[in-house]
């Protein structure tokens, strides 16, 4: 099987990939044509594709996700790789693969990154606090298990979203050993909740969002998120008004820093400082390691990267 990131220009292609979106859009000839535009994925990596001579049949036949066999041609467009379709069916049994083969995952089990953060959880000195996040946790179930945390910018992939609270926590414990002055309970907790909610607010199967859903399009995973720990406080007889709570909330409600990036509050107290800061160095950093671990093995720099400010990546050759 042919892997998406050794496509190169000019390259007749024939295989399995998995299907992660699928739309109809119409060509802007006169009179203009319906085609699929497709994002084909593989574990290596996904491409845009398009199948220009779509029926109808064809319009109701392809859906994200699903398992395909494709023929066809790589193509540059615009200076990118892109996959012309000119032969599509769903995959069977008889094939013999399997979706989950194609899943782009986190290089950790997801039982392993769950039992992190639950340890994690149960080293917090404040009984409190810990009861607040078993209360976020039953409200989430096994959702922890396989969300990504985010549609595209970053750990976009199966189990991403723990993925993620497990590499901030990592970060975060040698913060605190580094700046003792630092509330270690109140960060950790802070870390565990910060992104929980994304768990309502995107609607995912196999680690790939398909959207979001009506509460994420209206409330957003920050306020909900928020909204869980006023829930768990009323729940178990704590004062909602208190400064613990209220902290706790701070943490959840700034973590974005900005206002156009969804924060309702910029961090006002160092722990709130702490969580934006190793927030955004882990949500950065895998998306240069997504860029450049997913670029074509004969490119020496990714695409523009739009969690990166839309910059390109060099990737260094070495020794």
């Amino acid at each position: 099987m042919t892997l998406i990131q050794s496509f190169t220009e000019g390259q007749e292609v024939t295989g399995y990939y998995l299907l992660k979106s699928v739309m109809v859009k119409q060509t802007n000839s006169t009179p203009s044509k319906d085609y699929l535009d497709i994002i084909l994925s593989d574990t290596s990596g996904e491409i845009s594709a398009k199948f220009w001579d779509a029926s109808s049949v064809d319009k109701e036949a392809f859906f994200a996700p699903m398992l395909v066999k494709v023929r066809g041609v790589v193509q540059l467009y615009r200076e990118r790789l892109q996959f012309k379709i000119n032969k599509i069916r769903p995959a069977t049994d008889e094939d013999g693969f399997h979706i989950t083969d194609f899943v782009r995952a986190a290089p950790v089990p997801p039982n392993d990154l769950v039992y992190s953060i639950k340890t994690a959880a149960s080293s917090i000195q404040d009984i409190e606090l810990q009861v607040i996040i078993e209360h976020c946790f039953e409200k989430v179930g096994d959702k922890l298990m396989h969300y990504p945390a985010a549609k595209a910018m970053h750990h976009a992939f199966y189990g991403g979203l723990a993925y993620h609270t497990v590499r901030m926590l990592e970060l975060a414990e040698f913060v605190c050993r580094q700046r003792p002055f630092l509330n270690r309970d109140l960060l950790v907790a802070g870390i565990i909740l910060h992104d929980i909610a994304k768990t309502e607010e995107l609607t995912a199967e196999l680690g790939i969002v398909s959207e979001y859903s009506f509460t994420g399009k209206l409330i957003g995973h920050i306020p909900l998120a928020a909204g869980w720990v006023t829930e768990a406080a009323i729940t178990n007889g704590m004062d909602v008004n208190s400064e613990k709570i209220v902290l706790l909330q701070h943490l959840i409600l700034a973590h974005h820093n900005l206002p156009e990036w969804g924060s309702t509050v910029q961090p006002q107290i160092p722990e709130a400082l702490a969580l934006h800061l190793i927030d955004q160095m882990d949500a950065k950093l895998q998306a240069a390691e997504d860029a450049i671990s997913m670029m074509p093995a004969t490119e020496d720099w990714t695409t523009p990267v739009r969690a990166l400010e839309n910059k390109a990546f060099y990737r260094a050759k070495g020794e």
